[in-house]
């Protein structure tokens, strides 16, 4: 069987899935994230396995540091999938949800209502939390979900997927609601782009060539890309707290996409807190990258290029500005940031205000580190991305950003009179 029509069978299988799913009631649905959280559990030290192999594998690939941190999975981060999987298990079910509802002067009553999207698949790149946080997330909005996951991570993916199916049929519902592509080839990708008549949407989270392989993709595209983030120490800043936040946005997990890439720093406060925050990242082992003004007050600082202030290094790299004003601050996250996240720190409440309403990205802090983008962080359990794009889903994407709405309208008899629009 060739590669298309077994991709075409799963997708068909998935699809009819999805169908049944759409009418499970919340119960169901929870009784089967249970049943895989216990499942995860109990199989911590077999998916530790699976993934040391993995990691083991990417290693001798050559893997960069930042997939390799991306890709490996550990007691504490397993417990922190399960903590994530009773946490989506709490929440209310969106399925069903009034959003609104009216009545026309013609007697018509229209409710707006959550549904499920349907068949979404999610592409993803050394991210094996992913195929459960996907898995959870999708399964309690009533979608069925094919996964994809990249090569590096096929192992552990596998197993994880295998825990989901073994849940689901404990459950009464059918495995292929979730459902696992083993095959790492980019021409799945090219499939999958192609059957909007079975695939609603693609969710993707990956760098520039997963971004060119779904050029012209015939299925609707729901982006996570590019996380370039800025922090921005206001003239107003409270120093001992930028230090803190701008510390821990590059350093606490440099590999992950709402980590701060570059530090903009006010004129006026730069001499007095520049020294301090690059000693304590110089001892991190984090090598800066500065404009002219930044190697006038810390030398040692490697010249910053151009290429620089549009680069996500999701390693220990940490591009520094030096900027006049709040909107010279704005204007450069304007023109190089990727829009997922950027922070402010300043007791200014009117340069808060002007940040918080000038900056066009899915979340804008102050005085908060760009970190806490995140699907667990903003109380959702888990994600399925972090979207940059401006239609349907913004930010972390939780279960209500996995739905999409339909209108019920009842009458009683009222039939439209000809001669209206």
């Amino acid at each position: 069987m060739s590669l298309e029509s077994d991709l075409s069978s799963q997708l068909n299988r998935a699809r009819g899935a999805a169908r049944a799913l759409a009418l499970a009631s919340s119960e169901q649905k929870n009784q089967a994230l249970a049943a895989a959280k216990n499942s995860l559990s109990r199989s911590a030290d077999e998916i530790i396995a699976a993934n040391q192999s993995d990691v083991a594998q990417a290693r001798d690939a050559g893997l960069n540091s930042a997939l390799i941190d991306r890709l490996t999975l550990n007691s504490a981060r397993i417990a922190a999938i399960a903590r994530g999987i009773e946490e989506v298990i709490v929440l209310p079910d969106p399925v069903g949800e009034t959003m609104a509802q009216w009545t026309r002067p013609n007697g018509l009553e229209i409710v707006q209502t959550r549904v499920p999207i349907g068949l979404i698949a999610i592409i993803y790149e050394a991210r094996p939390n992913v195929t459960i946080d996907a898995g959870v997330l999708c399964l309690k909005a009533g979608n069925a979900v094919i996964l994809r996951g990249g090569r590096e991570a096929l192992e552990t993916n596998r197993l994880l997927a295998r825990l989901m199916a073994e849940a689901l049929r404990k459950s009464a519902l059918e495995p292929d609601c979730v459902a696992f592509i083993g095959n790492p080839d980019r021409e799945v990708i090219q499939i999958l782009k192609r059957r909007p008549d079975l695939v609603d949407l693609i969710i993707p989270r990956g760098g520039k060539s997963l971004k060119q392989a779904l050029a012209g993709s015939e299925v609707p595209v729901l982006p996570h890309f590019d996380g370039i983030c800025h922090t921005y120490v206001d003239r107003a800043a409270d120093l001992k707290m930028a230090e803190e936040i701008c510390f821990n946005a590059k350093c606490s997990r440099p590999s992950v996409c709402n980590a701060m890439e570059t530090m903009l720093v006010h004129a006026d406060v730069a001499e007095k807190f520049l020294p301090a925050i690059a000693a304590r990242m110089a001892a991190a082992r984090v090598e800066l990258r500065g404009d002219d003004r930044v190697r006038a007050i810390i030398p040692r600082v490697r010249p910053a290029s151009d290429a620089d202030w549009d680069t996500e290094y999701l390693e220990l790299i940490l591009a520094i500005k030096v900027v006049g004003s709040i909107d010279e601050a704005i204007n450069f996250i304007s023109r190089h940031g990727s829009g997922l996240a950027d922070a402010i720190v300043t007791a200014d409440t009117q340069a808060a205000a002007r940040f918080e309403r000038e900056v066009d990205s899915a979340t804008v802090y102050v005085n908060a580190s760009t970190r806490f983008t995140d699907g667990f962080e903003f109380g959702f359990g888990a994600e399925t991305g972090i979207s940059t794009n401006r239609l349907h889903a913004r930010g972390p994407m939780g279960l209500r950003e996995l739905t999409t709405y339909k209108y019920i309208i009842h009458g009683n008899g009222q039939i439209r009179v000809i001669g209206t629009s």
